[in-house]
């Protein structure tokens, strides 16, 4: 599978011609990879040149990966030594952070997640992508295709590169019965009051809506990203009640899996990885997607409208979803990989069934994360919270 990849990207490379995007590959300010004006796709390129040289990513812990946190663990060196171009890059530990990274103009591309992309669209710092430039994004699945968090009326501003959802998690030796609703974590007579755990991000929000929107329907919530000052406001209260059953909150994935190891927290929303690493060292946990469905995260790679080296980050997006690539990444990380063709590829045969990776029926109950704007996307107009109000929200919740 990689040689077949390497031999598209030698087509590519093998009387290209650079690119037509205005200013592409300069140095100056005025360097772009592509228009980032929302819908507009007039400097799109139509061909990928040579390399430049390098290219600068932003990138979520575990996704650009060149050997030096594991020997055994490298999709980045072949990716060099075939393209000629550097891999540089800089870890992002939260969207926010990432947003603000690119607004910076320093970066070529990004791993943005869904509650980041449309932040990034909006402003203009990423540019629409040429998909019949990235030969691999014929092998996504659809169902990571054409979704609202990285696809403006019909533009593509990003290459799916995995996707995962937020399950429900419990130490089976402290809780029972076994939960089967998200009810579990926001019951204010909890029997584990001090030792639930939720995650922490303004995103949560969404959660907690969505929880409404299953068990009172009253409220007409139809969307968790889509919420109006009454519907806000229910799932504000919501998570207000239910901080005072929270032991901690997390972000950081070892966090959990310590707190849950140690019996600090025995009830919250997880990751399937985390799950996996618990299993492994003999944690009796058990996690699944409650009868409400989850929330959840499809990750996007993004160009910055400002690229220095847009060339070298055409070519990384389609070598990370290169079945090869991509399947390692999935098993490093612990997700979904978005190439049909990865499930092939896996070391772990088991991969794609352990995250659902081509069951659609799986994910059709996920909501992935999404930018929350001031316009409901519906006929209610202008009247919904937008994600700064979602952020000084947060804030008041954890207190």
């Amino acid at each position: 599978m990689r040689k077949r990849f390497l031999l598209l990207v030698a087509a590519l490379l093998v009387g290209a011609l650079a690119f037509v995007a205005a200013g592409c590959g300069g140095d100056d300010s005025s360097s772009s990879g592509g228009t980032g004006a929302s819908g507009d796709t007039s400097g799109m390129p139509t061909s990928v040149g040579e390399g430049e040289g390098e290219v600068n990513l932003i990138a979520w812990a575990g996704y650009v990966e060149d050997g030096s946190t594991d020997p055994s663990v490298d999709w980045v060196t072949p990716f060099e030594e075939k393209t000629g171009c550097q891999v540089n890059v800089t870890i992002g530990n939260t969207s926010d952070e990432m947003v603000t990274l690119m607004k910076t103009g320093n970066f070529d591309g990004v791993s943005a997640s869904g509650d980041a992309t449309l932040r990034l669209i909006a402003a203009g710092d990423v540019a629409p992508v040429n998909v019949d430039l990235v030969p691999n994004y014929a092998d996504i699945f659809p169902g990571l295709k054409d979704q609202p968090h990285n696809t403006v009326d019909g533009v593509h501003y990003g290459i799916p590169h995995g996707r995962g959802a937020n399950l429900l998690m419990w130490r089976t030796d402290d809780v029972n019965p076994e939960p089967d609703s998200w009810g579990a974590v926001f019951d204010p007579n909890s029997p584990y009051k001090g030792k639930i755990t939720a995650y922490d991000s303004p995103i949560y929000i969404a959660d907690a809506a969505l929880y409404l929107m299953k068990t009172q329907p009253s409220l007409g919530i139809t969307n968790p990203y889509e919420l109006d000052d009454d519907q806000f406001n229910a799932a504000v209260d919501l998570l207000k009640q239910q901080r005072t059953l929270i032991g901690e909150y997390w972000s950081d994935y070892t966090k959990e899996q310590a707190a849950f190891a140690g019996g600090n927290s025995v009830l919250g929303t997880t990751w399937q990885v985390i799950t996996n690493l618990l299993e492994a060292d003999k944690v009796p946990v058990k996690a699944i997607l409650p009868k409400e469905g989850a929330t959840g995260w499809s990750d996007t790679w993004m160009i910055s409208s400002k690229a220095k080296h847009p060339n070298c980050m055409y070519m990384w997006m389609d070598w990370i979803v290169s079945p090869e690539a991509n399947a390692q990444v999935a098993e490093w990380f612990g997700e979904a990989p978005a190439n049909a063709k990865s499930c092939a590829e896996t070391a772990d045969p088991k991969t794609c069934e352990i995250y659902h990776a081509d069951d659609q029926a799986y994910f059709d109950q996920v909501w992935y994360w999404t930018t929350p704007q001031r316009d409901c996307l519906d006929d209610r107009g202008e009247v919904c919270k937008d994600y700064s109000e979602w952020t000084q929200a947060w804030t008041e919740i954890k207190g």
